[in-house]
């Protein structure tokens, strides 16, 4: 069943023309990947899609909700996050502390902190499931460590479980892999797996491909701003990777 769509995306940067008519489906409880060489469009289309950028054309569609350039804590409230290409945790804080920012505390509330006993309750829950979140993420033993000593592939799972703190129903992810060494990569995809298996809805952008082929279900390949071919399953997948025209334009990059 689609949980995501667009329809004929156009972005333009000055007279260049980044999007130019990009249509996708994502299915709910895919992983669906899109790559493409730089410059093809990619975090150009996934910024549109998560509120980052303006569509100048076209429509974006979440459970058939129109949410064509809503802003990213709109996007939050119907279970849209997204993890960013280069990590963004509060170094400063501790992992735990990072977890923690990724849902709204009650007690913030200037009339709801006259009421602590009220909002007490909740923040113990917020930490208990912040440590289950680690633990799911074999970084429970981290969670006093500052987020700034940590190592790059660490910082992306610190990305991953705050977005898991909001409840999404779908996380869209830029290069999450991206300078991680090869055991924590695969370490990050099978988290994604298992979470795809809790109903979880994963739209990546990725250019290892040696790593990231083994754990997807549906492949977009984008070229100057469009799309120029799509599978979805083992076989078709493996099509579009060896097509003469996508060879060219990506693989022998």
């Amino acid at each position: 069943m689609e949980i995501l769509r667009t329809e004929n995306i156009v972005k333009y940067f000055g007279e260049f023309k980044a999007l130019d008519g990009v249509s996708i489906s994502v299915n709910k409880g895919d992983v669906t990947l899109i790559i493409g060489p730089n410059g093809s469009g990619k975090s150009t289309l996934i910024n549109v899609i998560t509120g980052f950028l303006k569509a100048d054309e076209g429509k974006v569609y979440f459970e058939n909700k129109d949410i064509t350039n809503k802003e990213p804590v709109e996007l939050y409230h119907h279970g849209i996050v997204r993890t960013f290409q280069t990590p963004q945790p509060l170094k400063e804080m501790t992992v735990l502390e990072n977890l923690l920012i990724g849902e709204i505390n009650p007690g913030e509330s200037p009339l709801n902190a006259l009421f602590y006993k009220k909002w007490i309750p909740k923040e113990e829950e917020m930490v208990e499931k912040a440590f289950k979140i680690l633990e799911f993420l074999k970084l429970s033993h981290l969670y006093d460590r500052k987020a700034g000593e940590l190592s790059g592939g660490q910082m992306k799972l610190v990305e991953i479980g705050r977005a898991l703190m909001t409840n999404p129903k779908m996380i869209v992810m830029d290069e999450p892999i991206a300078g991680v060494a090869p055991g924590l990569a695969h370490d990050i995809f099978n988290h994604v797996l298992e979470l795809k298996a809790k109903g979880i809805t994963f739209l990546i952008v990725e250019h290892r491909l040696d790593i990231v082929l083994n754990y997807i279900d549906h492949l977009y390949v984008m070229f100057n701003g469009q799309i120029i071919a799509e599978g979805r399953g083992e076989e078709e997948i493996k099509k579009v990777l060896s097509d003469p025209k996508v060879v060219e334009i990506y693989i022998g990059e």
